[in-house]
Order: C-alpha cells, then structure tokens, then sequence
C-alpha cells in the first residue's frame, strides 16, 4: 500500500513526499491527457477524474485514503476556486436577462426539488423525513460545468447559457446552507435551526454574502488596478486572491462564503481591469487543477463495495430527480419570464449532477449523523449513471427541441497587453449549417464603428477579407472590436444569422452602417490565441 498521509499531525516524511509527488503527478498527467478522450465522446471529465480515483484507490493500486472530515475541507476549497474562475470568466451581458429566473430556481427551485424527492424517498423507498430531506437537499444542487463540457461545440441561445451560468453561480451557496442546518438537525447538535427559523438564517446568510462578495470584489478591484503595472502573472494572483478573500471574510461573519465568492469573482471579471487575458488564463488553469483534485479524492473516498446495494435507490430517486423535480423546479422558476417549452424542457434535461452532491453527501457523516454512512456511496452512484444518461445525448437533445442557434460567437482570449491598452476585443464566429450568414458579403454586416473582420478561415486555409468578401457555411471569423462595440456587433451577427441580411436595417442608426465600398480588414499583433 502506498503512503497516504491523512493526519498532517503526525507528520509527513521526505520519503513519503516522494512518492506522494510521484503519484500525484502521474494522475495529473492522466487526467490532463483524458480531455482528448471527453472531446471525442461528449462524456463530461468528472467521470474520468472519478474513475482515475477509483483506480487509484484501495480496490485498484491499494491507496488507502478513508478522511470524510478532510475530503470535506478540500472540497470547500477545490468549490471555492471553481466558482472563482465561474465568474470571473463569466460575462454580465449574458447573464443579465437570466438572473431573475436564475435566483428562483437557485432558491424556490431548490425548495420544489427537495419537497418533490423527500416525498419519494419517504414513500417510495421507507426513509425517514429527516434522511429524506436530507438527500434531497444534496441531490438540488447543479452542475452547470459538466454541461458546458458536453455542450462546447453546440451553440445555445443567450438566454439559456445566460440561465445554466447564473444557476451554477448561485445555487450551490443555499444548497450548503440547507444540508449543514439539517446534518445538524440530524445529528441532534447543540446547533440546530429551528425549521421556521431557517429559511429566515438561509436568507440573511445569502444577502449578507452577497453584500460581502460586491463589496470586496469591487475595493480588491480597485486596489488591483492600482498594482497593474506589474507582472501579468502576479497580478492573476492578486485576483484570485481577492475572490478567496471574499469567501473567508463572510465565512468568518458566519455568512455564504461561496455566494460572497461567485459574486466578487463576477465583479472582477467585469470591471475591464487590465491583464484581463492572462486572469483568464489563470483562473482556468486553477479551476482545472482543482476540478481533477477534487473529483480524483472523491473516487478516492469511493468504496466500491458499498455500490451494489444502492443502485436501486440510485435508480429510484435519479428518476424522480429527472423526470418530476428538476421540470417543476424549472417551470416554477420560469412561469413569470416568458420562456417556452421548449426551453424548459432542455434545461430540464440539463440539470446535470456533480461533484457538489457528492462533496455535500460527507457534511452528514462530519456532522456526527446517525446511520448516515451509506449516503456517500448512493449519492455517488447516482451521479455516476444519471451522467452517462443525460451528457451525452445533451446535444442531441438540444437539436430536437430546436434550442441551438445557427452561428455560435465567443469570445477569444489573447495574450497580448496592447489589446488591454487599446481597449479592444476579438470575437470568434462559426457560421452553422442553417445560418442566414451564408452568402452575406462582408460590408452587408453593417457592422458598428469600432467592430470589423480580421480574418476567415474556410476550409482550412486563411484569408484576410475585403468588404465584397461573401461568407459561406462552416467559415470561422475572427471579429476584432472596441469594448463599447461588442454587445452591438454580438446582437447584428445574431440577427442576421437568424433572419437573414436586412434584419434590423431600419433600427440601426445611421452612423453605425458601413458604406458598402468600405474594405473589411483588420490586423492582431502576437496574438496567442484560446477560445473560451
């Protein structure tokens, strides 16, 4: 058996740190190499990391690792820097439309799934109120990063994106408070909530979250900009460090500490400090490293033994989950705003299961609970096979409900200060099967001062287009433009690729048309380029 050091207290050796680093890097290496394998079969990364856990562990090469107290505390941590990077590459623009609907069904939403799995699991499966509730209130929470995973290649409208991005945001911080109040529930401890006192201690705990999150992001922003003029990568530092401080100045104030957390990170990412690039690029890297950590324990922690005998269960309340709470949840966080059914039904489907049910499956057993310790293994298995059913016919499933768009533009990360300095942006744009973009030359975009496009790349080979340019099914463009420019240029090249070239014509102000003889072109210097 290998080394684990579980209780730092008794120490941990040079030998043992060997090993330990040999280990670790060789999974590390896995794991970054598996993205190859997820790419090609549409199955979300967390179930590889799981599986590299498993493999790892006392049923595969003996590592013996047994810890929930320390899986938890991990856990908090790899949560933290994963919403961090959530929100800081997460664009108010494409949120804003879907933070109403997004609040509700982070808070009302979860309130409905819980109700709706407790009532089976009580009647269904024998489970007392206390336990019921419980996993109910584990399972309410979303993973919206294992649906973009599925998802990267298929183009969403605004308002669903919008909608899955807000979720992930909020909805983990009133889930963590509603497992912690009832493992002490459960667990008889002298610090129970009363029932009706708790939704009042979930409200104000999110609210003075938040308040701590906006405050801190937009001061740590502040001072950040002050110290922009050094190094790119100290300075991606400094903003991951302010988003972390967020998280522990309400966690100290006995507020949410991961809804103070998103929001800081929101502000951040929001704010045009400079670097910009090189945070993104950062954060990214720090949200994968932590995602590959906390999925590789959670399959550590796994026992294999204990699966057998909650498949049924799983089985049980995976369908509840799917087919009755996650739709009336949705439907009654989206009655009030306008979306269709169509809508409803895809983010229904979409209402992926992650590692934060299993990170909250440990908080029951930490809490002292009785008769609790099988909740792990069930809730892990259930998020193992509803996984292999919903993420890879995510995409399918978005074609036949005709939720995708036509075209699909998103932002390009550049590695290059003077786009910083010059205050500009570069947009990729690939132009689907079914776009209005097909046979619209160049200058008929109209597109806005300050937006023009660089480069097309069609059929492998690269071109740098003229105003008479015509664009054809499955070219790329590379869009450069001001940051004034860019929600305007987003919207037209929507329009257009929905209703054809003459879409909003007679609404657009004369100073934003191009005259038709204006040549499109546009240069990037050492651009380093990644798509987001």
């Amino acid at each position: 058996m290998f080394p684990l050091a579980t209780d730092l207290a008794a120490g941990f050796t040079l030998s043992e740190l060997t090993i330990a680093l040999l280990v670790g890097s060789l999974i590390l290496i896995v794991c970054v190499a598996a993205i190859r394998l997820s790419t090609r079969t549409g199955m979300p990364s967390l179930l590889i990391y799981l599986a590299v856990g498993l493999a790892v562990g006392e049923k595969g090469l003996g590592i013996g690792f047994e810890s929930e107290q320390l899986t938890q505390v991990l856990g908090y941590a790899a949560l933290i820097l994963i919403l961090a990077e959530g929100g800081l590459s997460t664009q108010w623009s494409g949120i804003r439309g879907a933070v109403g609907p997004a609040l509700i069904l982070s808070t009302v939403g979860v309130v409905v799934s819980v109700a709706v799995v407790a009532t089976a699991g009580h009647y269904v499966l024998g489970w007392s109120w206390v336990t019921a509730l419980l996993i109910g209130a584990i399972l309410s929470s979303t993973d919206a990063a294992a649906v973009f995973a599925v998802l990267r290649n298929v183009p969403l409208p605004r308002r669903l994106t919008g909608m899955l991005e807000a979720e992930a945001g909020f909805n983990d911080a009133p889930v963590v408070i509603l497992v912690t109040a009832l493992s002490a529930y459960a667990a008889h401890t002298g610090e129970v909530i009363s029932p009706l006192w708790m939704p009042f201690v979930a409200i104000a705990e999110l609210a003075g979250g938040a308040l701590i999150g906006l405050l801190v992001g937009y001061l740590g922003g502040r001072l950040m900009r002050l110290s922009a003029a050094g190094a790119s990568g100290l300075f991606s530092i400094g903003i991951i460090a302010v988003t972390v401080l967020a998280y522990a100045v309400a966690a100290s104030l006995h507020l949410s500490g991961f809804i103070a957390t998103y929001l800081a990170a929101l502000v951040l990412g929001n704010m045009g400090l400079p670097h910009r690039a090189a945070v993104h690029a950062f954060a990214t890297g720090v949200g994968w490293l932590a995602q590959i950590g906390l999925f590789v324990l959670l399959g550590l922690l796994a026992s294999p033994s204990g699966f057998p005998t909650q498949v049924v269960p799983a089985l049980v309340i995976g369908l509840v989950l799917l087919i009755l709470a996650r739709p009336l949840s949705v439907v009654a966080s989206t009655i009030l705003f306008g979306y269709s059914r169509a809508d409803r039904l895809f983010l229904s489907w979409a209402g992926l299961r992650g590692a934060v049910p299993v990170v909250l499956a440990t908080v029951p057993v930490t809490a002292k609970a009785r008769n609790v310790d099988w909740i792990y293994d069930l809730v892990f298995v259930l998020v193992v096979i509803f996984t292999l059913v919903q993420a890879p016919t995510l995409p399918w499933v978005a074609r036949i409900l005709g939720v995708t768009e036509s075209h699909k533009a998103r932002e390009m990360t550049v590695e290059s200060t003077p786009m910083d300095d010059l205050g500009a942006q570069l947009l990729h744009v690939d132009i689907g099967p079914a776009s209005h973009l097909h046979g619209v030359a160049i200058f008929e975009l109209r597109l806005p001062d300050g937006a023009d496009v660089a480069l097309v790349v069609r059929h492998g080979q690269t071109m740098v287009p003229t105003g008479r340019t015509t664009l054809r099914h499955d070219d790329q463009l590379l869009v450069v433009c001001t940051n004034a420019a860019r929600e305007r240029t987003e919207k037209l090249l929507h329009s257009i690729s929905t209703a054809g070239r003459l879409a909003g014509w007679s609404a657009r102000p004369a100073k934003d048309r191009k005259r038709p003889g204006r040549p499109g072109r546009g240069t990037v210097g050492s651009v380093g380029d990644k798509a987001e």
